[in-house]
């Protein structure tokens, strides 16, 4: 089982110039998208989804600070 984060512009479409890396944990993958979402969003993207190979777990979550 592998988690990653699928990239997403606010039309839901993927952001495909961002590579998503691999995690062994759902831990692992949330404490690394809780370090890199400033980055992200500087990259153009603007919400995550989680996903556990293929399966989303959650989201799309976004990456933009709530007003």
């Amino acid at each position: 089982m592998t988690w990653s984060w699928r990239m997403e512009s606010t039309d839901g479409s993927t952001v495909d110039a961002v590579p998503s890396e691999r995690f062994p944990s759902q831990a692992d993958a949330e404490s690394w998208v809780g370090e890199a979402w400033q980055e992200l969003l500087s990259q153009g993207v603007d919400a995550v989804s989680l996903l556990e190979d293929d399966r989303v777990v959650y989201g799309p979550m976004s990456l933009h600070p709530a007003e």
